[in-house]
């Protein structure tokens, strides 16, 4: 399983993300060049150009055709993936963490960080408002999230055909938001660290976490029951669900900080990518390649390979073996 090096960022990696094809693949960092890539061979598409601070996070729209980024410039930006061109900047208050898209693209979330005297706050964009008011659009709805005394989010994904919202927070609380009307619908504290991802499955029925803590979580995405929990002896940066059921398997990653490790070999600092079955929690397998902590992940949807974003700068995209489907776990 050699794997494509995509060497085209200066910073250290903050989210990557596959279109619905997985023939691109998205990537930002902290160098505030967001990037589009062939998946297939690695080949830089192009640049999206005009953030002015590390971008935090990015979206594609289900027909490929937009990309959302939130950046620590305090904006939202919304491009056309075609051409790079910005189509409008909308500003917040305070540093975006993330940004993302609800399932037909009609709208769009972000939340906000808590910094610069301002709450952390949860908002909800309409795709039409935007296209007719550009960088005057007001949020259909704003929550300040320090008002139901949670700590700030660190991610945020949609629930199933856009019935809710779950975001991931600093103190490791999960919670649920009614999108319409902006009630707290329920919260759950299963980590004791900041969440620090917060992936769904291709159905929308389950989700998963990963948390300073140490370990990923797998969830119910109706209930937040915790299904499985999945435990390293690290810092958990990423994890991802594999979308295909004859391969149950989800990967995390993550690693110690680069501060607190004092040489670059790849095992020292524990920079894998570990793979474990989604059932039985048992690790299957690890990869390396990295020389720092992995701070992102995705798996392709088609679930024949994976992405991985690290701290050193470089995105390693990799295409499962016939081995890795051949493989029959014994339980």
């Amino acid at each position: 399983m050699k794997p494509l090096l995509l060497n085209g960022h200066s910073r250290a990696l903050t989210q990557i993300r596959y279109n619905t094809e997985g023939d691109l693949l998205f990537s930002v960092s902290k160098d505030s060049t967001p990037s589009v890539w062939f998946s297939h061979n690695g080949e830089r598409l192009g640049t999206f150009d005009g953030h002015a601070g590390t971008v935090w996070a990015i979206d594609v729209s289900y027909r490929s055709d937009l990309c959302l980024t939130g950046s620590a410039d305090c904006t939202t930006a919304i491009w056309d993936v075609a051409t790079g061109a910005r189509k409008v900047s909308l500003v917040a208050p305070s540093p975006v963490r993330s940004c993302l898209f609800s399932y037909n693209a009609s709208s769009f979330l972000r939340t906000t960080a808590k910094a610069m005297g301002q709450p952390c706050l949860l908002q909800i964009f309409s795709m039409k408002q935007v296209e007719e008011k550009g960088k005057e659009s007001e949020p259909l709805l704003s929550i300040n999230v320090d008002k139901e005394q949670l700590k700030p989010i660190t991610s945020a994904i949609w629930g199933p055909c856009d019935e809710y919202i779950v975001t991931g927070h600093e103190d490791g609380t999960v919670a649920q938001w009614n999108p319409t009307s902006g009630e707290l619908l329920k919260k759950v504290r299963p980590h004791t660290m900041a969440i620090s991802d917060m992936q769904s499955s291709p159905d929308f029925s389950m989700l998963i976490t990963s948390s300073k803590d140490t370990t990923a979580k797998l969830y119910d995405m109706d209930s937040l029951d915790v299904l499985k929990e999945y435990k390293t002896d690290r810092p958990v940066n990423s994890a991802a669900i594999s979308p295909l059921k004859e391969t149950p398997y989800v990967v995390l990653g993550g690693g110690q900080e680069a501060m607190s490790v004092t040489t670059t070999h790849g095992r020292a600092g524990k920079f894998e990518a570990r793979f474990f079955h989604m059932v039985f929690e048992e690790e299957l397998g690890r990869v390396k390649g990295h020389f720092g902590p992995i701070n992102t992940l995705a798996f392709h949807p088609s679930g024949r390979g994976y992405a991985s974003g690290g701290e050193d700068g470089y995105i390693r995209v990799h295409q499962f073996d016939q081995s890795f489907y051949d493989f029959q776990f014994e339980h």
